[in-house]
């Protein structure tokens, strides 16, 4: 792995510290795990999309079945339909069938929590 490390970053480290090799070895290990950006990616991106964060605040007082997201998105069933499976699939989002009816609700309160963080960093309030 060290091999990867082109010369002139061995060269400034060389510098910087009296073992560099010792120094190489703890940056790699600060290296994240593959499958945690994955799933950290997966999240971010299924945020990353107007139509998803208003189903998401939208679900912040409660259950919501499809149709009465559909009123909320202004949006036909299909769009609807596409965006919440997009939240399910990214865990933000569960289910609940109840008849021919399915109900949506918040999978984790930890998204609320960043949608808040998002709006505290934006400096808009809720």
């Amino acid at each position: 792995m060290t091999d990867s490390v082109p010369e002139s970053t061995r060269q400034t480290l060389d510098r910087l510290y009296e073992n560099p090799e010792t120094r190489l070895t703890s940056l790699f290990e600060l290296a994240p795990d593959d499958e945690q950006v994955d799933g950290q990616l997966t999240m971010f991106k299924a945020l990353a999309n107007q139509h998803r964060i208003r189903i998401l605040e939208a679900l912040r007082d409660g259950e919501l079945c499809a149709c009465e997201l559909q009123v909320v998105l202004d949006a036909p069933q299909s769009t609807v339909a596409s965006h919440l499976r997009e939240l399910k699939d990214a865990g933000l989002v569960k289910t609940r069938r109840q008849g021919k009816w399915t109900y949506y609700r918040i999978g984790d309160t930890a998204v609320l929590q960043l949608l808040d963080i998002a709006d505290a960093l934006t400096g808009d309030t809720v």
